[in-house]
């Protein structure tokens, strides 16, 4: 069963979202190969590596994003008596092998990029350094959790660009793919610079500011426009927003400027409007005028319906008086790049470097490191790809995560990681600022390609 549980309450309090604990949420090979691995005596220690293989089309970078889960995962891994008990009724695995899946527990070490860390192909993101069968369990869910977070934060980061200073909003719980994919998403595009969500299990959850206006319905199931907007005022006057695009957007905006005196004199400010449909340029325009006309220059307009980073970058282009943007489909399923191409590979075991060499899927064996070039403005100005001793000019970006199957002490919190990640999209060469793809310098040091030939020369010679 899939679900939620909170460990904790309250702003500030530290939390772990539990989604589909059960570590039958993986792969079946991957319970093959652990059961293959101990019964041939594989149990030396193993490297793995995530990474993207190469960047989707409109993309100029991506931006690291689900760590935290990550780590909460791995402290958390068991399996429980239904799991074993579902495993032992299967058929298909060993009594002795069912034993030991009942005492497992992640022992290795994580290091990794920060999450808010932009970052580029062939970069590894992720290592993990533990027994053969312990790293092999973990791939999919590890995946899975640094996928689909970074996929969000990746294009939240580009509507941050498109719209700097103004305030974005998550509305896309509704489209999201399910529960766990909406709450993260409400986390991924808060660490990218999001203000907010609409999502309120995210307040509890991660402590994230969360924002609501009003439906379409709520104006509809009155018999009046105006009387539905002081109703609304009445019973939710704080942080005020009125939704006026339900029949005649101008006319209701005429509308807010001739009740705004009323709730006034109640005690109740209007903070803005929404917009949710049309032309929103256009509408932006004809709303500004009537709202300054009417005294009421200081009421905001919000537009939402349909937004994704072309949407602001065009209506920002246009000068549009819109002070934010609520976003929903386009970012939960960034629509334009719903999947990246990732993978999750051994590059060392026993000591020794690894390299898959398949058809277009080759890696770079061992275990190594991204240093990462500023030039004299602090932006980036390149980046070198190296094994881990090979020390290279600049400062490395993958750092300790857990040690021995614990966090380290100091662990980034998601607020200390969204400041991480306003620096990073700060440091952007300017082409990388733009919505369409640049050039960045990756660098594949000498020393690591010394690595990957010797180990085609190992390979060809055959075992020794």
């Amino acid at each position: 069963m899939i679900g939620f549980k909170a460990v904790g309450i309250g702003p500030g309090s530290t939390f772990a979202m539990v989604a589909a604990e059960s570590l039958l949420l993986t792969d079946l090979y991957q319970l093959n190969m652990m059961q293959a691995y101990e019964a041939n005596g594989l149990t030396g220690t193993a490297v793995f590596e995530f990474f993207v293989r190469k960047l989707p089309p409109r993309r100029s970078f991506l931006m690291a994003a689900g760590l935290e889960q990550i780590v909460a995962f791995l402290e958390a891994a068991r399996f429980g008596p239904a799991d074993l008990d579902y495993l032992q009724h299967s058929g298909r695995f060993s009594a002795v092998f069912l034993e030991r899946l009942a005492a497992f527990r992640f022992t290795g070490d994580v290091e990794a990029m920060p999450e808010g860390t932009v970052f580029f192909a062939d970069e590894p993101i992720v290592r993990v350094v533990a027994p053969l069968a312990q790293a092999q369990l973990i791939e999919t869910r590890l995946i899975n959790l640094a996928h689909f977070q970074t996929v969000i934060a990746s294009k939240a980061a580009r509507m941050v660009l498109a719209a700097p200073g103004k305030r974005l909003i998550d509305f896309g719980l509704r489209r999201a793919h399910g529960a766990e994919a909406g709450l993260l998403a409400a986390r991924a595009s808060y660490l990218a610079g999001f203000a907010g969500t609409a999502t309120t299990l995210a307040a509890p959850t991660f402590d994230i500011p969360v924002y609501g206006t009003m439906a379409h319905s709520f104006v509809q199931a009155h018999d009046d426009e105006e009387a539905a907007f002081v109703d609304f005022a009445r019973a939710r006057p704080e942080g005020l927003v009125l939704l006026i695009d339900t029949y005649d957007t101008e006319r209701a905006a005429a509308t807010v400027v001739r009740l705004a005196p009323k709730v006034r004199r109640e005690g109740i400010a209007i903070q803005g409007v929404r917009l949710d449909s049309g032309d929103l340029a256009d509408h932006a325009f004809k709303v500004r005028r009537i709202l300054d006309e009417g005294g009421l220059d200081d009421v905001t307009i919000f537009a939402s319906g349909g937004i994704d980073e072309d949407r602001i970058f065009a209506l920002e282009r246009r000068g549009a008086p819109i002070a934010g943007y609520g976003v929903g489909t386009s970012l939960v399923t960034s629509s334009d790049a719903p999947a990246l191409d990732c993978a999750y590979k051994l590059q060392e075991y026993a000591g020794i470097a690894r390299r898959k060499r398949s058809e277009g899927k080759a890696t770079w064996p061992g275990r190594k490191q991204v240093w990462r070039r500023y030039d004299a403005d602090g932006r980036m100005a390149g980046d070198i790809v190296s094994h881990a001793d090979d020390p290279q000019p600049g400062t490395t970006l993958l750092e300790p995560a857990m040690r021995a199957g614990r966090r380290v002490a100091g662990f980034a919190s998601l607020a200390r990681a969204r400041a991480h990640a306003a620096r990073e999209l700060g440091r952007l060469p300017a082409a990388l600022t733009r919505l369409e793809p640049a050039p960045y310098p990756v660098a594949i040091a000498p020393a690591l390609r010394r690595l990957a030939a010797a180990c085609d020369r190992r390979l060809a010679a055959g075992p020794p």
